[in-house]
């Protein structure tokens, strides 16, 4: 790959992105671009403007936006109309965000005339893998720099002293190790390493950073109503609210009441294990009302099928096929099934669990006159089961004489 001239850096304003944009400058004598996502973690993100002027980027080259709506609304939302779980218990807090910081990155280069984009992903997780497949997808000519793939600074103690040689200022509390490497959005906190290693040993305490633990959430449970349209949620106790608002809400309760902890152990892309705590409160609570509103709005074929393909849709965005063309002819076939997913549901939050209670709708299939123990004045003829069952049953009976037969 030749040297790039201008390169776009997704970058935080922390010691790793920072000693890349320095390495980028060294190594390659390249003009550098940052970009820094505002996704809903929770951290003041002006100190990164600071940070990149003293490693002498100009203002223009400085890129800090704030697209917690458009996360939310086009990625987030999305993938909650599918309810996706990767191995079955993954929100996939993570995953959802890379396509995303991806685009921008893309469109930032072209912005600004940039010819390669790099992040600050190491050369064995799935983030390396989303970032760059989302790239290609929307650049294929795009030029990708991975410095963890390529530079010698393989210790902590080498990051440090390429830091200190080229006056980049070092946080005191990063000259010893973190017990654990944390990244967040939104949807999620995800924290790994160190500490959290060995699946032998259960995670400290002090790893959670936005849930309260479920055995010191409040006594009384609390209740919430969410007002979904089409699949996807409007309204809170009645208030309309933007989707990132509505999403900053539900963490804030599901948090409170110490919903959406998980230790999993999931199986990376690149190919090994990897434990992981993750929190994501209102992404847990969403979840639950989403599948209580379709209880009632989805027809039985329909949801079966979309369950029976969920699985397939949470890995490809797991493994960063967000812009393949599999995952939106997927997304075509859920957003068809969420045409009249709409209604309301409230839920019982209490001490670790979000539990449906009740649901209603305008587009309810629900019948009350086919499933009641009274008189059904005539809606369900009881009869007609008889008939049904024999036919289902024609093959059993088949298949049973057959194997007495040659026993």
């Amino acid at each position: 790959m030749s040297a790039p001239k201008k390169v776009v850096l997704a970058y935080s304003g922390g010691l790793d992105t920072s000693i890349i944009l320095k390495w980028l400058q060294t190594e390659y004598g390249c003009e550098v671009v940052t970009f820094t996502a505002d996704l809903g973690q929770g951290e003041e993100l002006e100190p990164a403007r600071k940070k990149a002027e003293l490693l002498g980027i100009s203002p223009e080259n400085i890129y800090i936006e704030d697209i917690r709506e458009e996360f939310t609304r086009d990625f987030v939302f999305p993938m909650f109309r599918a309810n996706a779980l990767y191995e079955g218990l993954y929100l996939l807090g993570t995953s959802i965000a890379r396509p995303l910081i991806s685009k921008r990155l893309v469109e930032i280069a072209e912005e600004t005339g940039a010819d390669a984009v790099a992040h600050g992903a190491t050369g064995k997780g799935n983030d390396q893998v989303r970032f760059e497949l989302s790239a290609y997808a929307l650049n294929p000519e795009i030029k990708v720099i991975a410095p963890w793939r390529e530079w010698d600074l393989t210790s902590r103690t080498r990051l440090l002293e390429f830091a200190e040689a080229n006056q980049i200022p070092i946080a005191k509390d990063k000259r010893g190790e973190a017990p654990f490497s944390v990244d967040a959005n939104l949807l999620h906190t995800s924290s790994e390493g160190k500490v959290l290693e060995n699946p032998a040993d259960e995670a400290p305490d002090y790893v959670l950073q936005r849930i309260t633990r479920p055995e010191d959430a409040p006594d009384q449970p609390e209740f919430v109503e969410i007002t979904f349209e089409k699949g996807d949620a409007v309204a809170i106790d009645g208030e309309a609210m933007s989707p990132a608002t509505i999403l900053t809400k539900l963490n804030e309760l599901g948090g409170k009441h110490g919903i959406g902890i998980l230790d999993l152990v999931e199986n990376r892309f690149v190919g090994m294990k990897s434990r992981g705590v993750y929190e994501t409160p209102g992404g847990t609570v969403l979840l639950e009302a989403h599948r209580g509103i379709e209880q009632i709005t989805l027809d039985s074929g329909a949801g079966h099928l979309k369950d029976s393909i969920m699985p397939r849709y949470a890995e490809l965005i797991y493994n960063g096929f967000w812009f393949s063309p599999e995952r939106e002819m997927l997304q075509a076939l859920i957003d068809k099934s969420q045409e009249h997913v709409s209604g309301t549901v409230r839920l019982k939050l209490y001490k670790g669990s979000a539990r449906t209670v009740a649901r209603w709708s305008d587009h309810s299939l629900y019948s009350e006159a086919h499933v009641t123990f009274e008189e059904d004045a005539g809606a369900y003829d009881q009869k007609d089961a008889q008939g049904f069952i024999q036919l289902n049953a024609l093959r059993l009976k088949l298949l049973a004489a057959r194997d007495r037969r040659l026993k």
